[in-house]
């Protein structure tokens, strides 16, 4: 194919991670497994928040809305990728790969943002309490939703508009499990290299900010905590807020692997580990660690399964 033919009506081929042998075979099963357990995770965990009147509360509406992304940032990669296991195949439709690129991009920016909000939500929390109510009222909750998804929304637009422009008419072999900028413009026989250093630094931008929004506000949350007088005020505190840094850690060090060091310092090999990483394991692992680590959520969840045992006994 000639270098002025772009190819917008082929078929992409995903390299995926799964083949038909014995090993791969059980990390099939275990994608799966922990597929559903991050979806079920996920679901109880918004159930409760909008049933149980004890988590009526900014923090846990901020995270019912991290709950919300993790449901969709799997569902965007992971069907696919087993549906593709079990009927043979890896094509993908051109449309559907910029589909796939675009949601990914939606979702990944909207939760670095979100997370990044939700940290400033416990420094007022934590460091201004008596004017908790009035910072973290519910039209300044909203705004901060509203903020992650259009950041998310632009910042999805303008990447997807601007690959587009590349002609892909090399290989359409898309060397990753899913549809990832990084691994589309290494099928495009045009000179990306401005626009790839470009990425990195709008990259190193857009996961910066937050992650210095992050930075400071639990820097004057450990200030805070260390000079609390009560023990339990101090283990609540600690508790509360070493949950966020772990969802936090787990998120932006995938993402500062993938976005903010060059393409030409990992592998695609390393790349599908870190993909699934970020779309599917953490995802599974962030209603673990907030119910886990939260007496009030647990004790929402005892509660609902204390009402199903009353009512499976009538």
């Amino acid at each position: 194919m000639g270098t002025s033919n772009v190819s917008t009506s082929s078929d992409f081929t995903l390299v995926g991670l799964l083949s038909h042998t014995g090993p791969h075979l059980a990390l099939f099963f275990l994608v799966a497994t922990t597929f559903t357990t991050g979806l079920l995770g996920n679901t109880i965990l918004i159930f409760l928040i909008a049933t149980d009147s004890r988590l009526h509360t900014p923090m846990y509406f901020l995270l019912s809305q991290l709950s919300i992304l993790d449901i969709g940032f799997p569902l965007i990669t992971i069907p696919k990728m087993m549906t593709d296991f079990l009927q043979g195949e890896n094509a993908i439709t051109f449309g559907g790969c910029v589909t796939q690129m675009f949601f990914l991009m939606l979702m990944g920016v909207s939760e670095g943002v979100l997370l990044s909000l939700m940290s400033y939500d416990r420094y007022v929390a934590v460091c201004h309490p008596l004017h908790y109510q009035v910072l973290m009222r519910s039209h300044v909750c909203l705004a901060m939703v509203g903020a992650s998804w259009f950041s998310g929304a632009l910042v999805a637009s303008v990447q997807t508009s601007i690959t587009l422009q590349f002609p892909f008419c090399a290989s359409h072999t898309v060397d990753h499990f899913f549809c990832e900028l990084p691994a589309l413009l290494k099928l495009s026989c045009s000179d990306t290299s401005a626009y790839e250093l470009a990425l990195s630094i709008s990259g190193v931008l857009i996961l910066l900010l937050p992650l210095s929004l992050i930075f400071t506000s639990y820097g004057h949350v450990l200030g805070a905590v260390l000079r609390m007088r009560s023990a339990e005020a101090r283990h609540k505190a600690f508790t509360t807020c070493s949950s966020h840094v772990a969802v936090v850690g787990l998120f932006y060090g995938a993402a500062v692997f993938m976005y903010m060091v060059p393409g030409s310092y990992h592998s695609p090999q390393q790349d599908n580990v870190v993909s699934l990483f970020y779309s599917l394991i953490t995802p599974a692992l962030n209603p673990l660690i907030y119910s886990l680590r939260n007496k009030e959520v647990r004790m929402a969840l005892v509660k609902v399964m204390g009402r199903a045992d009353i009512r499976a006994k009538r």
